[in-house]
């Protein structure tokens, strides 16, 4: 199959391409490197304005006092010009039905020039989009990401990204996907909960990890047990870290002479990881029934993860509690007891370590997931 990958979250459409490419087909990645992350992509057409300090603190200015987006508009002239080579696809798969970070309208216009060119047309939802927003606001979970919000109003600017979904141009956005695509597929259980209801929903297929890309560590506790938080500020109320920082607390004033707590702000990529690998434990994030990128990850590399790992989750997988990952909650008491077992019982981060390994190996498999994911498009 030729297939054509738009937008990138956390390097899941370059998994994915490695497990299809493995497999005989020829995949194409379009995309602007998600932001900051800048990963890599076959074809680019990412914002010189966001790449750019200066421009992008201007543009956030003009944001502000003019209501205008001039990163939007400059993807949405990045994104024509390369539309005439973006043809002749089996299937062209959306990251998420804001893919092309443009407005709403622009992209509309746009993905009509794109499916009339191409077979068929899939969307994951791996992300915010308006299903699972509306899911979450009418309180279908006994916690998500918006949960913060959800139980203070006045936090409502600090949740504008996740709340533009359910206003009506993006509705309109979410229609229009929705008209013009065969499906959607969730790729975790944060939004195959609120994606089961609809009929045009193709199915969970778990985040793909390549695996042969990730060095698995095994762990040696040899004095002090390593227990890392890294704090993005931007996404802390969202994934609930002050609970994590307050659990940290009690720890290191209850056992002083057993841990090492390691607790770092906005790093950049490369110091972060020289602190990541360090740790035991890694606190990842409360509000999540399932792991996101950062946690399988961890997992990946044989880290203890306080993560989403909630009954469902158990309950897909065939699981026990607290045998690949801690399930986080909204409990400081709570979390403080999962730490204090852990460090009073060394041989169980040993024990969940390994597990975790295997875990991402079987369950998250870049090939396995692609074979899935042939499977969901032939649909």
């Amino acid at each position: 199959m030729k297939i054509l990958l738009v937008g990138e979250y956390s390097r899941l459409h370059s998994s994915l391409k490695e497990g299809l490419v493995a497999l005989g087909h020829q995949v194409t990645i379009v995309s602007s490197g998600d932001g900051m992350k800048k990963f890599k992509t076959d074809i680019n057409f990412n914002s010189k304005i966001k790449a750019s300090f200066v421009l992008n603190k201007l543009n956030n200015l003009c944001i502000r006092f003019l209501n205008t987006d001039f990163i939007k508009i400059e993807n949405a002239y990045r994104f024509k010009k390369i539309i005439p080579q973006l043809k002749d696809f089996d299937v062209v798969q959306l990251i998420n039905e804001d893919a092309l970070f443009i407005e709403p309208k622009t992209q509309i216009k746009l993905l009509q020039q794109l499916i009339i060119t191409n077979k068929k047309l899939c969307v994951l939802c791996c992300g915010d989009d308006f299903t699972s927003v509306s899911y979450y606001l009418n309180k279908n979970l006994k916690y998500s990401i918006l949960t913060p919000y959800l139980n203070n109003k006045a936090l409502k600017n600090r949740f504008q990204f996740s709340l533009k979904y359910v206003t009506k141009p993006y509705k309109r956005l979410h229609e229009f996907v929705k008209k013009n695509s065969f499906g959607t597929i969730a790729t975790d259980m944060d939004y195959h909960l609120p994606m089961q209801a609809q009929p045009q929903y193709l199915g969970f297929i778990p985040n793909p990890i390549n695996t042969n890309k990730i060095d698995f560590t095994e762990l040696k506790i040899d004095s002090k047990i390593n227990i890392f938080l890294g704090i993005n500020t931007r996404s802390k109320i969202k994934k609930g870290i002050t609970f994590f920082e307050e659990a940290l607390a009690t720890i290191k004033d209850m056992y002083p002479e057993k841990v090492e707590i390691q607790i770092t702000e906005n790093l950049p990529y490369t110091q972060y990881i020289q602190v990541y690998n360090k740790a035991h434990i890694l606190l990842d994030q409360v509000y999540a029934y399932d792991q996101g990128y950062n946690a399988l990850e961890a997992m990946a590399k044989g880290k203890v993860v306080f993560t989403g790992a909630e009954q469902e989750w158990l309950e897909h997988y065939s699981l026990e509690k607290d045998t690949v990952a801690i399930n986080a909650l909204p409990d400081v008491d709570y979390l403080v007891q999962k730490l204090e077992w852990l460090i009073l019982n060394p041989d169980k981060i040993i024990e969940i370590s390994k597990n975790a390994r295997q875990f991402i190996e079987i369950e998250h498999d870049y090939v396995t997931s692609a074979k899935k994911y042939i499977k969901a498009w032939s649909h």
